[in-house]
């Protein structure tokens, strides 16, 4: 049964057909999105759901962040279920810190000029998007040396690309277990999440109408990845993992992945940096076309 807001209710899988709808039909840009980032970070999200008339209201609740909201989901404009969400964070004052995290460009346009909402962007929160193109053929100079990494690899050993189908999904996971080992993912809340959601991705590869592939080398699974349409434009990459001791590997699956399974779409989203630098520069290092910019909306003044 569809929650009714102001009840919310956990993420199912049963949830999918009907959540899904709603997210595609508002054509989405932002990498949130989907019901499988919903679903597979529910967990470390702590991801809740709910109707308000004609618009899907998600909750986010973690210790280190607090309980936010992401922006309704539906017709615009959208002054309505904001005005509705905000009453309810301070409705027995529930947040000292009533926001929504990581709206749109779209969301903003409808709310820009009411006094007591303020707005800024994130950056860290940024899609990093790409030209499908530019990524499989890697192109020009500024390519240059991600296609030496490339070559290198082909020179240097033998591999199999793949559709990641079920026969790979047991060595897909014992690949981020190896990863978390040389990682140390425990050590990692982010890292910890993102293992955990990679698990939920695997287990429900096929409900979840996944698309991904996969290097296989000397009978191994080494390399990793897999997305979906974000929309009729744009294919989103939710997760690429690759075994960290084989140099050239991940700039391989990448290369492949956008050559070889993406060429129907025009732009590449490779989501956020979360402000980490390391994954920053390597995701600059891609040249991005353009960047999804994402904002926090939150009231005016409000204190607790």
């Amino acid at each position: 049964m569809t929650p009714q807001f102001p009840e919310f209710r956990s993420v199912q899988l049963a949830d999918r057909d009907f959540i899904q709808e709603i997210l595609w039909s508002y054509k989405p840009q932002t990498s949130e999105l989907t019901f499988t980032n919903v679903f597979i970070w529910r967990t470390h999200y702590g991801f809740l759901w709910s109707m308000y008339k004609d618009w899907l209201m998600i909750l986010c609740s973690t210790k280190t962040a607090g309980l936010y909201a992401l922006q309704p989901i539906g017709p615009s404009p959208r002054l309505e279920p904001v005005r509705a969400l905000f009453e309810w964070f301070t409705d027995e004052k529930r947040e000292n810190n009533p926001r929504i995290e990581r709206a749109d460009e779209r969301m903003v346009r409808e709310i820009e000029g009411i006094k007591d909402l303020s707005i800024k962007p994130t950056r860290e929160h940024f899609d990093y998007l790409y030209r499908t193109e530019e990524l499989a053929n890697l192109p020009g100079n500024k390519y240059h040396s991600k296609r030496n990494h490339i070559n290198n690899f082909i020179r240097s050993n033998v591999f199999h690309y793949d559709i990641l189908t079920e026969k790979y999904l047991k060595s897909c996971l014992e690949l981020t277990e190896r990863w978390c080992g040389l990682r140390r993912c425990e050590d990692d809340l982010n890292l910890l999440g993102e293992w955990d959601a990679i698990g939920e991705a695997l287990a429900n590869y096929h409900d979840l109408h996944l698309h991904g592939a996969v290097i296989v080398m000397n009978g191994n699974v080494e390399a990793f990845t897999f997305g979906e349409l974000l929309n009729d434009n744009v294919a989103v990459v939710h997760i690429e993992k690759a075994n960290p001791e084989i140099k050239g590997l991940y700039a391989v699956v990448n290369q492949k992945f956008a050559k070889n399974d993406w060429h129907g779409v025009q732009y590449i989203n490779r989501e956020q940096d979360l402000g980490e630098p390391g994954l920053r520069q390597a995701k600059i290092s891609y040249h991005p076309d353009h960047f999804i910019e994402k904002y926090q909306i939150q009231l005016s003044g409000y204190k607790k």
